[in-house]
């Protein structure tokens, strides 16, 4: 192993190290119960909840996503970026505060399904099944492509194997998730999201120093392809506001909106979203910036780029020392860890709360359920490696959409749950199912839109957004009102965060 190799390895090594003595400590810290394993004891600081979801949000797209997508597209790329700022901030807005405040009315609820049950006083369970289902399902398919993301990383950048890899990132995430539950899953996060902005505040700067500047190298970008600099290039109306449609997804993102749920107090809401914004639009536009200084730096360096996707890689490993370019990979590695493990409590935490209370042991004590939650991962976790095996399975296909299938399914649920007294039972499941439906319809029903695929020319989560919010409106005003202790809850909430 030469010089480089060993001053990488020594980065990641401590990298995972720390992550894994972060875990023991949550281990110890946190309280051995329902609440204590799934959500901290609703005791996270506004920095660490803040932190937590935005590295559990943004994955590897951000590190490698979205500065290939700047590399290959240009500004048209920003339509993606805002709507996503727009998004987390409306969620911070109008869920964060009142979920927080309604989770703990609800009979205090500790998952998603759990809320939508003891929202709606569903006695049927059908919302929690319905809920449960589509959360362990998708969610296991997230964590299968994280992980394909993981064993390539270590393929391409570590000279090992893809399966070593897969094995290797899986590994670390079970053990700290596994020990630690979600006070350890948002306490590996906030670090995570630390290095995540430190690489994409170090990365560009270094990166444009190295081409005679930021205005230099925004010249010679532009003189390679001056419609790089045009925001409608290749792009119509309304696939502009399709491209910011991706904001929509936030609404209905389980792993994300449990960080609110998580937080020691709904006033504690400003302080997290002044935290999470500055977070997320620093991070946003270092990544942008490191497709359009790659731009530059590849042609003044006579480079070819096969794939835009790894400019990252390619100025961590030429632009920088090895224990720099070992924290640059950590980097990539915490984005994808950090939405693994977040993925992997929340659906092991529908599988012990939603399905093994409800159908295998309704008298669960609060330690059998943790030590069901802790076993929960160990097998969401083997299934998601069994997908992720194959690197080109076809689920990597399905996992590209679920984003929109969780914003459909969930956002206009979430929303109005919180909004309108008059939503009713039937109203949110309708919705739901509509929601979800739509999406799978839109991107595998064979439909064109001016003789493109419809997914290509409109994303899906805007109609199945649409088409949920509609049915679960109009399905509510058909059937019958909530019963007045339902709506006593609702306006309690709604008073408390006034």
């Amino acid at each position: 192993m030469g010089q480089v190799d060993f001053g990488v390895w020594i980065s990641l090594a401590l990298y995972f190290m720390g992550m894994i003595a972060i875990g023991v400590y949550a281990y110890f810290k946190q309280k051995n119960d329902v609440e204590g394993y799934m959500l901290g004891g609703r005791t996270l600081s506004p920095a660490v909840a803040a932190l937590s979801a935005g590295a559990s949000d943004m994955s590897g797209w951000l590190l490698l996503g979205l500065p290939g997508y700047m590399y290959a597209s240009g500004i048209v790329s920003f339509w993606i970026a805002g709507g996503l700022t727009v998004g987390a901030f409306i969620n911070y807005l109008l869920v964060a505060p009142r979920l927080r405040v309604y989770t703990e009315l609800a009979d205090n609820a500790v998952t998603l399904p759990d809320y939508f049950s003891n929202r709606f006083n569903d006695t049927s369970h059908l919302l929690r099944i319905m809920s449960a289902v589509v959360i362990i399902v998708f969610f296991t398919v997230y964590t299968a492509a994280s992980l394909v993301g993981g064993g390539k990383l270590f393929e391409s950048s570590l000279g090992l194997s893809y399966d070593m890899g897969l094995w290797v990132t899986a590994g670390v995430v079970v053990a700290y998730t596994l020990f630690g539950g979600f006070l350890a899953v948002s306490l590996t996060d906030f670090v995570q999201g630390v290095i995540m902005l430190v690489a994409m505040i170090l990365v560009p700067i270094v990166a444009f120093g190295d081409v005679g500047g930021l205005s230099a190298g925004i010249e010679t970008a532009r003189s390679v392809n001056p419609e790089l600099f045009n925001i409608m290039s290749g792009v119509s109306i309304m696939g502009a506001i399709s491209l910011a449609a991706w904001g929509l997804g936030y609404f209905g993102q389980p792993h994300i909106i449990v960080r609110f749920m998580a937080l020691r107090s709904h006033k504690d809401v400003p302080v997290a979203c002044g935290i999470g914004m500055s977070w997320m639009i620093l991070s946003l536009v270092g990544a942008l910036m490191v497709g359009l200084s790659g731009i530059a730096y590849i042609h003044n360096h006579n480079m070819e780029l096969s794939d835009p996707e790894t400019i990252f890689l390619v100025f961590s490993q030429l632009l920088f020392h090895p224990l720099i370019s070992g924290f640059l990979l950590a980097a990539i590695l915490a984005a994808i860890m950090s939405t693994i493990s977040s993925q992997l409590l929340v659906a092991s935490s529908s599988l012990t709360r939603d399905i093994y209370k409800l159908f295998l042991d309704k008298e669960a004590s609060e330690s059998r359920q943790v030590m069901v939650g802790r076993v929960s991962v160990i097998a969401v976790a083997l299934v998601a490696i069994l997908f992720a095996s194959d690197k080109n399975s076809s689920v990597l296909a399905l996992v590209s959409h679920a984003w929109a299938g969780f914003g459909a399914a969930f956002g206009p649920l979430v929303l109005l749950s919180l909004m309108w007294k008059r939503m009713n039972r039937n109203g949110a499941l309708a919705g739901m199912i509509v929601g979800a439906l739509t999406v799978i319809v839109w991107v595998y029903g064979g439909f064109e839109i001016g003789g493109k695929p419809a997914n290509d020319a409109i994303y899906s989560i805007m109609p199945g957004f649409l088409a949920s919010a509609i049915t679960t409106v109009v399905v509510s005003l058909m059937t019958t009102s909530p019963s007045q202790a339902i709506c006593d809850k609702f306006e309690q909430m709604s008073q408390k965060v006034r």
